[in-house]
């Protein structure tokens, strides 16, 4: 479960303004690139989901959460994402970090058609990945497992299509 006061404080706060759209620097070699963290965190029905299920595919890995107007604005773009390449191998992982718990997520999943799978935040994987310090704040995961770019704040469909699209050779 996500501790309250200081992330959540920190998070309304940030979730609003737009960040960096990270990447790969030109020259850089793709060895160069941080190894995505290896993760278990569980589902909305409790099952535990393991990164390793997704090696060889290209994630957009997104902390999110029902409350915050910024992630829920994404949500759209990234169903659409999920529907057009998920048969090239993209796979959108939402991290919900709601400290509700799962009933109340499933509830907003279903009410939203969300085609992509949904997972409960844990402090060990917002410190894995870095301290995620705003919400929405979303990775870029190539096949090798690579994070190839963060981009922290609310962006369009069209800013995770053009990032994804040579990861998934189109």
């Amino acid at each position: 479960m996500v501790a309250g006061g200081i992330i959540l404080g920190v998070v309304v706060m940030a979730a609003t303004k737009p960040g960096p759209g990270g990447s790969l620097r030109p020259g850089q070699a793709a060895n160069a690139l941080p190894v995505s963290p290896e993760w278990e965190l569980a589902d909305l029905h409790g099952k535990i989901v393991k990164s390793a299920e997704f090696n060889g595919k290209v994630v957009i890995f997104n902390f999110w959460a029902t409350w915050c107007p910024p992630c829920r604005a994404e949500i759209p773009g990234f169903v659409e994402l999920q529907k057009k390449h998920g048969k090239n191998g993209l796979a959108v992982i939402g991290v919900c970090l709601d400290q509700g718990g799962a009933d109340g997520v499933k509830k907003f999943v279903e009410k939203e058609g969300i085609n992509y799978r949904i997972l409960m935040g844990t402090e060990a994987v917002l410190r894995a990945y870095g301290g995620v310090e705003a919400i929405p704040t979303t990775f870029i995961i190539n096949r090798e497992s690579r994070i190839v770019g963060k981009h922290e704040g609310f962006a369009d469909r069209e800013v995770f299509e053009q990032k994804i699209q040579p990861l998934l050779g189109l």
